[in-house]
């Protein structure tokens, strides 16, 4: 079943990427620019997933993640960190801030729907 999935990327390629390779599967995708309109755009639209850039223009990812999980209603949605962040550390740090799961930037088409699969239940919370 398609899901909705926001996508909050600041680079116009990855959000090509991103968002073609959901289409083709199905799904919905809404796109953020930044994160405090990923932040709107999560309350209004009740995502089933979101992936988050954590190099963002303003307001970076961790404080993204942060204000997401604090809403009650977006505090079961998954969050999967999209970044090129791979220093020591930075997988914990990630994680630590809320998000759920973590891919490493570059992306690999062949097995990212797998990876972000994973983080989609049955029924999401955009569901009834």
């Amino acid at each position: 079943m398609p899901k909705k999935v926001l996508v909050i990327e600041d680079n116009h390629q990855n959000m090509y990427l991103t968002t073609f390779m959901l289409e083709r599967h199905g799904h919905k995708v809404l796109q953020a620019w930044d994160g405090q309109q990923g932040i709107e755009m999560a309350a209004q639209a009740l995502p089933d997933l979101i992936l988050l850039d954590i190099q963002l223009p303003e307001m970076d990812g961790y404080a993204v993640a942060k204000a997401l999980k604090a809403d009650p209603r977006l505090a079961m949605v998954p969050i999967v960190a999209v970044t090129s962040y791979a220093m020591a550390g930075d997988r914990e740090r990630i994680l630590a801030s809320g998000c759920n799961g973590y891919i490493e930037k570059p992306i690999n088409p062949e097995t990212f729907l797998a990876q972000i699969e994973q983080f989609l239940a049955p029924a999401g919370p955009g569901e009834v």
